[in-house]
């Protein structure tokens, strides 16, 4: 069966509310970019100027957030459908905050910034769909600064992961020395490295050089929650 552009716009929280007519008049006016990328294939790089909406419909991508500063990276893997980072096209800076590539064959639909004020603004609903996304992503950023570093080592382990993923599950790759993962949370090598350690030989973890692999992080986060 195939799937249509009305079909792809159904799918995404945004246009969710309008009417048929309304969506019909929308893909009528509006530019729709609808691509799709092999695995492996990066289609948005960190630091790049964000001048789009850009939405995931199918597959999945994989995120990776480099900070530069201290010599790390996070990775995570996050399925669609998804609005990737539309608070980017507002503000003081409009640059994309981590590089989306291709985890598995995936279905990209983008739409010009320039078509939000010219036609989609036009619509009620698509602005309070916008708004609402815009401040749930705001109100959850707010929150994890609440927990960054402060509490138990397994409190500290958790919260520094989840105040740089996008979602708070899914798998997730860190790439940091355990050195300077320990100096980032004010932890000593030693005590990290056996709660990792721990980790590891209960199933919730895997370790290699310079990495740590997370295959659920939901589930790293409810053991660790129940330790404490």
């Amino acid at each position: 069966m195939e799937i249509t552009m009305y079909d792809n716009l159904l799918l995404l929280p945004l246009f969710q509310g309008l009417s048929k007519n309304d969506l019909t008049t929308i893909i009528e006016k509006v530019k729709f970019h609808f691509q799709q990328y092999k695995e492996g294939e990066i289609f948005i790089r960190q630091g790049e100027e964000c001048h789009q909406l850009c939405f995931l419909l199918n597959g999945q991508v994989c995120v990776r957030t480099q900070d530069k500063e201290h010599a790390y990276s996070l990775s995570e893997v996050i399925g669609g459908p998804y609005i990737i980072e539309p608070q980017s096209l507002f503000g003081m800076q409009n640059s994309y905050t981590a590089t989306y590539s291709a985890h598995t064959p995936v279905g990209v639909l983008t739409i010009e910034k320039a078509y939000l004020f010219s036609e989609l603004d036009k619509y009620e609903i698509f602005r309070m769909n916008l708004l609402n996304i815009l401040c749930n992503r705001s109100q959850i950023a707010t929150q994890k600064l609440w927990h960054t570093h402060i509490g138990t080592l397994e409190e500290k382990l958790v919260n520094f992961i989840a105040l740089r993923s996008q979602r708070p599950e899914g798998e997730k790759t860190l790439q940091i020395t355990m050195e300077d993962w320990a100096g980032l949370i004010n932890e000593t090598r030693i005590n990290l490295s056996r709660l990792l350690n721990d980790l590891q030989d209960k199933g919730l973890v895997q370790l290699k050089r310079k990495e740590i692999y997370i295959p659920q992080f939901e589930k790293l986060t409810e053991h660790l929650t129940e330790s404490i």
